[in-house]
């Protein structure tokens, strides 16, 4: 089914290589350091974590070279986790790659197989569908991670729902309910404000999905925007010597919006 081939990759060798090195490097420090050599598969969990956000970090910053360096560290990371579980004989790198790679193919029918697909929704429907039989007796939304972010898990959520067919059809009724849950969330008192309030933030983040925003993203912005914005009416009161408890909000304000003209 594959009509179009990569072209030939010309350093194919050198990251075979490359790889092979960071291979015989994570074998000499697991032998050798007295650090490595304790690290076990949840010691290390948190770390990776950490990693994962420095990646995000470094990317949203556009700095490539920054992005290249994380990217090192987090395959670091994965070497590691499959070195470790070598020792109990549970699998090895290989066993990763090759698992991921069997998982691509048998989730890419449209180019591993003799399925069509029209666009990119049919592409993700079908990856849904292929992976709940593959999960045999698990439900649909079981494969969501429970410490994933909120925002992030709730899109998640609501795009393995769409895999199902369980979604609104019309951007109209979506927006609808996102009116909905804010009357509700307006009229609700004491315990009723906390539930109302992530029903609206629910329904905000399915409508941003279906204008194509990510939320997460959304957010991250307008958080770094507000953090520029306020080291600047900051800046400006040292320029004064005025301490920030003692400007009042119409002096921030000027600030705030003169900040803007710099974004």
């Amino acid at each position: 089914m594959i009509e179009n081939t990569p072209p030939k990759d010309l350093k194919r060798a050198e990251k075979l290589a490359a790889f092979d090195r960071l291979l015989t490097i994570m074998d000499e420090l697991r032998l050798n350091c007295p650090w490595d050599k304790k690290q076990t598969l949840e010691s290390i969990r948190h770390l990776s974590i950490e990693e994962v956000y420095e990646l995000s970090d470094a990317i949203l910053s556009k700095d490539k070279d920054e992005v290249c360096n994380e990217l090192g560290d987090l395959m670091l990371h994965l070497v590691f986790y499959s070195r470790i579980a070598s020792e109990t004989g549970d699998f090895d790198v290989a066993d990763v790659l090759n698992g991921v790679c069997e998982k691509m193919i048998r989730r890419h029918p449209h180019i591993y197989g003799d399925v069509k697909v029209e666009n990119e929704e049919e592409v993700k429907r079908n990856w849904e569908q292929i992976k709940l039989k593959e999960k045999k007796n698990k439900g649909v939304l079981d494969g969501v991670p429970t410490s994933m972010p909120a925002f992030t898990k709730a899109t998640r959520i609501q795009e393995k729902a769409r895999g199902v067919g369980f979604d609104w059809d019309d951007e109209k009724d979506v927006w609808a309910k996102v009116k909905e849950e804010l009357l509700e969330f307006e009229q609700a008192i004491g315990e009723e404000e906390k539930k109302e309030f992530g029903d609206v933030l629910f329904s905000l983040i399915n409508y941003a999905r279906f204008r194509g925003i990510d939320p997460e993203e959304a957010l991250d912005a307008t958080n770094r925007k507000f953090i520029y914005r306020f080291n600047y009416i900051e800046q400006k009161s040292k320029e004064l010597n005025k301490n920030l408890k003692d400007m009042t909000l119409g002096e921030m304000d000027v600030f705030w919006e003169e900040a803007k003209r710099f974004e």
